[in-house]
């Protein structure tokens, strides 16, 4: 067995014919901020709700801090969760809704005080134990959920998509929050998200999950600089894909025919006549206005300003798809319109090699 604190090994769960997680594989490190990340229906909710004890698997193990949980109830596993939902009770003020769970501990009414206090400190919300549900916002309601499971002192927290109601502005303020509060605890996080910036921006590692099936494990940056499939490449942020077939061997190179875009070196071991798949991102292509050594014709086909960058669609002869460019936008530098031909020019180190 691994000796990850979260350790899941061969998990499967069906639900009638449909296979909602098949064969997961999964290893944490002890207080890591892990992230499953995921479109809708992929299997992330589930596999959570397996380690948390809310559904047992057909197949496979669960391991926390080295012990076997895989039948153990909720209850009776280290854990708790928050749900998306918060699940606050409506009838009972913020601190009896923090110290709901501390009731079944038996605990003296001093030490029981002091736990809820300690908690309420944590999340920021001194003085405000006598306030009921419908009294507070919606970062208030989150913060109390936090709390509630974080006063029980568990050695994992599941989040299951807890920022989910807020919007754009509290979600990303919250995401900090989080974040410093994991690292002040020092407890494993476990996150199911299907939003990829806050996966990224919140995580030591993510897991990307499809169909049912772990796709990749790795670092937010190893995740967006060197996916490993054109599903993962394809989810986590924008990118562009070009077909192509290596032609030669150049070191630790290889020089690839990509069509339309012409000739192009990347690092990559995949041998001569093999058909690859290439990704870059659209904000590692230089756009310019004269032609440099290697670079492609293009006409600007549309442009979106979106403040502090612009988003260029490029059309190119031959291929049928346009190539997206993300470009930061200098002081007093006028954008390229549509209409205007320009070219693009792609690096040796921008470009990233998967297989067909």
């Amino acid at each position: 067995m691994s000796d990850a604190f979260v350790h899941v090994t061969g998990v499967t769960k069906r639900f009638g014919s449909v296979v909602a997680v098949d064969h997961a594989e999964l290893s944490i490190p002890r207080g890591a901020f892990f992230s499953l990340l995921g479109p809708s229906g992929c299997g992330k909710t589930t596999l959570l709700r397996m380690i948390g004890g809310f559904a047992t698997p057909d197949e496979g193990e669960v391991f926390i801090d080295g012990e076997r949980v895989t039948e153990l109830s909720p209850n009776r596993r280290p854990t708790n969760m928050v749900f998306q939902s918060y699940a606050i009770f409506p009838h009972l003020n913020v601190f009896d809704n923090i110290a709901y769970g501390l009731r079944k501990e038996r605990l003296t009414r001093a030490e029981l005080a002091r736990r809820v206090d300690e908690a309420l400190a944590m999340i920021a919300l001194e003085g405000f134990g006598a306030r009921r549900a419908n009294e507070l916002s919606g970062g208030q309601r989150q913060r109390v959920a936090l709390a509630r499971a974080l006063v029980k002192q568990p050695k994992v927290l599941l989040l299951d998509e807890p920022l989910g109601a807020l919007d754009r502005r509290l979600r990303e303020a919250m995401q900090v929050e989080l974040r410093q509060l994991q690292k002040s605890l020092g407890i494993t996080f476990l996150l199911v998200t299907h939003d990829q910036e806050e996966a990224l921006s919140m995580s030591d590692a993510i897991a990307v999950m499809s169909a049912g099936r772990i796709l990749q494990v790795a670092s937010p940056r190893e995740l967006y600089e060197q996916p490993n499939c054109r599903e993962v490449a394809d989810f986590i942020g924008a990118m562009n894909f070009f077909e192509g077939t290596v032609v030669a061997r150049d070191g630790a190179s290889a020089v690839i025919d990509a069509g339309p875009i012409g000739t192009v070196r990347a690092a990559s071991d995949v041998a001569a006549g093999t058909s690859v798949l290439l990704a870059i991102r659209p904000e590692k292509i230089a756009l310019v206005r004269t032609a440099v050594p290697g670079a492609v014709a293009g006409t600007v086909a549309a442009t979106t300003y979106l403040g502090e960058r612009t988003h260029y669609v490029v059309a190119v002869r031959g291929r049928a798809q346009p190539i997206v460019v993300s470009a930061q936008n200098a002081d007093a530098v006028s954008t390229v319109a549509p209409g205007e031909s320009v070219f693009l020019s792609l690096s040796e180190g921008a470009i990233v090699v998967l297989p067909r």
